[in-house]
């Protein structure tokens, strides 16, 4: 069942991607959408946060990262090869159970069937097996998801990032400060950042 969702779950994620690029065709051949994309900002935070919820490392390309691609598909692919891996292993554990199980009750149809590695284990062996293999399985499902979701993060705070000045020409200005509720001078430290969008 997990694994007719996560099949089903990445369909939706390949369907939504492309319905959004072709969405995004056809804004580029309006003339009137086009005038109106000049007036938006040229770095848009919240594509970059779509575009990575629509598909990992999306928004890294989007935000000009591209040395995050091998990272993002790192975390990614570790909790997908362990959900691979335990399920195959859940699966032929499963069976292995149910065929001693049969065993034990006369019919023995499904022993030949039993993979070799699993054969010589008893019956409480492949229980304690199969629950850990399902529980591990489920645990990669868990991963993948934390795995995505700080995909996401990490596309909407570089976006965000993005926007402001960052060079060694910020303003910082020191000016005299008058208080005269207290009847006191002082110093006041100022610092200035520029948003380079110019909002």
């Amino acid at each position: 069942m997990p694994c007719k969702l996560a099949l089903a779950s990445i369909r939706l994620i390949f369907i939504s991607f492309l319905l959004l690029l072709v969405q995004h065709n056809s804004w580029g051949q309006d003339s009137l959408n086009m005038k109106k994309m000049d007036t938006l900002p040229r770095h848009n935070p919240r594509l970059a946060t779509k575009y990575s919820a629509i598909f990992p490392g999306l928004g890294q390309i989007y935000n000009k990262q591209y040395w995050k691609l091998p990272i993002v598909y790192g975390v990614i692919a570790i909790p997908v090869a362990t959900y691979i891996y335990n399920d195959d292993l859940y699966n032929k554990t499963k069976f292995a159970y149910t065929a001693k199980f049969k065993e034990q009750n006369g019919d023995n149809s499904d022993v030949d069937k039993i993979d070799p590695i699993l054969k010589n284990l008893s019956l409480g062996s492949l229980q304690s097996y199969r629950n850990s293999f399902r529980k591990d399985r489920d645990y990669s499902i868990l991963w993948f998801i934390i795995g995505w979701g700080l995909n996401v993060v990490d596309a909407t705070v570089s976006g965000h990032l993005k926007e402001f000045d960052v060079s060694s020409n910020l303003a910082i200005s020191i000016k005299p400060m008058v208080q005269p509720q207290f009847r006191q001078g002082g110093l006041s430290l100022q610092l200035h950042l520029k948003n380079t969008q110019g909002k």
